[in-house]
């Protein structure tokens, strides 16, 4: 006779409980900003379970922080150009090369979208942080 006296399931890992969360408030199809602010942002619940830096760095590596970008994404693409964020926006200004300028605008040509869209959907990428260079 098969031994089943109290199986119990293993604790879902901090990875699981990310991606359970992040995947409930997607269903409920919130604007691509406030999945933003409540997932992936400062105080979001990736952050909020991956404390340290390194802890951050190996979630960013998983398919689980893949999918959820794919969810943000497709929450990106759901919203009206006459819609409002849910929260204040911010304008930053960066210096760059022509050549790079260029190569953005042509980009975002390719990808039959806009700079602001294109530079976004680029600050949404994780980095590793050897590729950051350090202020002296």
């Amino acid at each position: 006779m098969p031994d089943t006296e109290n199986r119990t399931q293993a604790p879902l890992s901090g990875h699981d409980l990310v991606y359970q969360a992040a995947h409930r408030l997607y269903s409920e199809r919130p604007d691509w900003v406030t999945f933003f602010r409540e997932v992936l942002g400062v105080h979001g619940i990736v952050r909020r379970t991956h404390r340290s830096p390194e802890a951050l760095a190996d979630f960013q590596r998983t398919q689980a922080y893949g999918e959820i970008l794919q969810m943000l994404t497709r929450l990106r693409e759901q919203r009206s150009n006459n819609e409002e964020f849910q929260e204040p926006t911010r304008v930053i200004t960066i210096r760059l090369p022509k050549s790079l300028h260029e190569k953005i605008r042509v980009e975002a040509y390719e990808h039959h979208t806009s700079m602001n869209k294109l530079c976004i959907s680029k600050l949404l990428q994780y980095i590793e942080s050897e590729m950051v260079p350090k202020e002296r």
